[in-house]
């Protein structure tokens, strides 16, 4: 005890000399897929039967392919992507569940094109309503969903901008929850796939959904058959939303997962449903062929905490944001290595959240990465009156 008392002391004498901390800086990370060197395909390389259309990997958002991807169109049925992802929103806040009875509006009943045939008064699960909306592409369904959500369908397509503006989808104005064509109803292929990569990543549910080949409603009285026919034809095809209008033309947002590499594709504009379903395939065989996600592997020896020196803690916790997996072109992943770059000690104060190191990956000599570590804690500075009180604690306790 009196060596500590003796160690307290000597930390009082020090103090006024003591060297300030580094403030926390706010972590750089570069997104999953950033910064390997991933130059987009286009028509130049390789085209696709219709006007516009991209390939997005889903977990790191990277574009792998784009035709006319920014270009303005009308997007019909594939609408209802941001339909599903404010109902799925409201679902995880509570608000709403699947078992609720929700009623039929003479608006929602009214809708055309592809339909469930609801009628004004009829009352239908939510859960049911949702199967209509995934696997038929049901407009009346979609509409009262709308209704239920928002209040009515006018205020529900405020949320939806909302929501677009939200995610980036800048080129994007909704007029209606359906997709029915609208004057100022539009949007692009980068922006359905930004849409459509939201509500896989975070609302999986809707992959269950868009997977239902055939079912049933109504004691099985209506009859669902998915309007995805990639769903029979495409290896590890996930979903996710078809769409036809006049204006529109044909349509698909289409998302495949082979071999840990999930992708999403859209196609705007195809004159007819095979040559939507061949460019989708198409650009997923692309994506699948030239890229995968290599597993990123942390060196054994990295150190889970730091030193700290003149702090109220003689330690601090790191935490390493580096992703599991990484895109990268076919048959590099194994050339892959993390390499990292930390400090022997901080000094004190160490705020909790703040860059301490980083850690990049490399391929041969090619940065691909780099993602940060940051301190798990906060970590105070000693003062006068803390060592003051620590002393005047051991020295009672060595009293006693």
């Amino acid at each position: 005890m009196k060596k500590r008392a003796l160690a307290l002391l000597l930390c009082l004498l020090l103090l006024p000399f003591s060297l300030p901390g580094v403030p926390a800086e706010t972590p750089q990370n570069e997104p999953p897929g950033a910064g390997q060197g991933i130059v987009p395909a286009g028509k130049e390389d390789f085209d696709v039967p219709c006007a516009a259309a991209i390939l997005i990997d889903e977990d790191s958002g990277a574009v792998l392919y784009e035709k006319n991807a920014e270009e303005k169109r009308p997007v019909a049925s594939i609408t209802k992507v941001m339909t599903l992802l404010l109902t799925f929103e409201a679902m995880e806040a509570g608000k709403i569940s699947r078992e609720d009875l929700v009623p039929v509006s003479e608006h929602a009943s009214s809708m055309g094109g592809s339909q469930i045939w609801l009628e004004a008064g009829e009352q239908m699960t939510l859960d049911d309503l949702l199967k209509a909306i995934c696997v038929s592409s049901a407009n009346d369904a979609a509409v009262a969903v709308a209704e239920y959500v928002g209040g009515s369908e006018p205020a529900f397509v405020e949320q939806m901008n909302a929501e677009a503006t939200r995610l980036g989808m800048a080129s994007t104005h909704f007029e209606n929850a359906c997709g029915l064509d609208q004057e100022g109803h539009l949007s692009t292929a980068h922006d359905v796939a930004v849409m459509s990569r939201e509500v896989l990543l975070n609302h999986t549910e809707v992959r269950d959904y868009c997977s239902i080949w055939t079912d049933t409603l109504r004691g099985g009285e209506t009859q669902l058959v998915n309007t995805n026919k990639m769903l029979k034809s495409y290896q590890g095809i996930t979903g996710l939303k078809t769409g036809t209008t006049s204006r529109a033309g044909v349509c698909i947002a289409a998302s495949a997962e082979r071999n840990g590499l999930r992708l999403i594709a859209v196609v705007l504009g195809a004159a007819s449903g095979k040559e939507r379903f061949e460019a989708a395939a198409a650009l997923l065989d692309y994506g699948f062929s030239h890229y995968e996600n290599a597993p990123v592997v942390i060196p054994q020896d990295a150190p889970q905490s730091l030193p700290v020196e003149r702090g109220t803690a003689e330690a601090v916790g790191l935490e390493y944001a580096a992703p599991q997996s990484i895109l990268m072109q076919k048959g590099q992943g194994d050339a892959l290595t993390a390499e990292l770059d930390l400090p022997q000690e901080l000094a004190a104060p160490v705020e909790a959240g703040a860059r301490v190191g980083s850690v990049r990956l490399k391929c041969g000599e090619e940065q691909v990465g780099e993602f940060s570590v940051t301190a798990a804690q906060d970590v105070s500075a000693l003062s006068f009156g803390y060592c003051f009180g620590c002393l005047a604690y051991s020295l009672v306790s060595s009293a006693g």
